[in-house]
């Protein structure tokens, strides 16, 4: 088989496995992420791998590149590509992503152990440190229900002036029950 029918082949594959799982995303035809880990979670991180025409006779690319992953320390991510990588070459010559997706999320734990809940912000500058805190920093502006005229003129008739529906809204009366048959007082 050609690397190019190999690679349909395992297209396929994985379109199959990962269908309906939120976690994986297809790029391209030769380009596959996976979301390890809680989404938000500061030891979660999407793994890339991207496919060379030689594929699988040459290893592929994997990355950790991605927005989502601007929270790992640039070392944790150094430590994940080569564990990865070392996976990898293991692999070469046959199909390779599912077992390195799996591996990943098999030994999250042990890949992201270094990784903190201290973030890393990088910039062209000095590195800056922040402290994530899972509070909110502000209210979350809640939306108040809008209603139309009618429903409020309902709402009003419905209840009184202290917003309390009148003694005896739900009773059922017996003598209307009496007179359809509805049974025997």
């Amino acid at each position: 088989m050609s690397n190019q029918e190999i690679q349909d082949e395992e297209k396929e594959v994985l379109m199959s496995i990962y269908e309906g799982d939120d976690c994986f995303r297809s790029l391209n035809d030769t380009t596959y992420q996976y979301r390890v880990g809680d989404d938000g979670h500061f030891q979660s991180f999407l793994l890339e791998v991207s496919w060379s025409p030689e594929y699988p006779d040459e290893l592929p690319t994997i990355s950790l590149e991605a927005f989502y992953n601007k929270h790992i320390a640039k070392a944790t991510k150094e430590h994940v590509v080569a564990q990865v990588t070392a996976e990898a070459e293991q692999w070469l010559g046959s199909a390779m992503t599912y077992t390195l997706f799996e591996f990943a999320k098999e030994n999250a734990t042990d890949l992201m152990k270094e990784q903190s809940e201290v973030v890393v912000v990088e910039q062209g500058g000095p590195e800056i440190e922040d402290v994530t805190n899972h509070t909110p920093v502000g209210k979350k502006k809640v939306k108040k229900e809008q209603l139309t005229k009618a429903q409020k003129r309902r709402m009003a008739d419905r209840i009184d002036h202290k917003g309390e529906r009148p003694r005896g809204w739900d009773w059922v009366d017996v003598i209307k029950l009496n007179k359809t048959g509805g049974g025997e007082v």
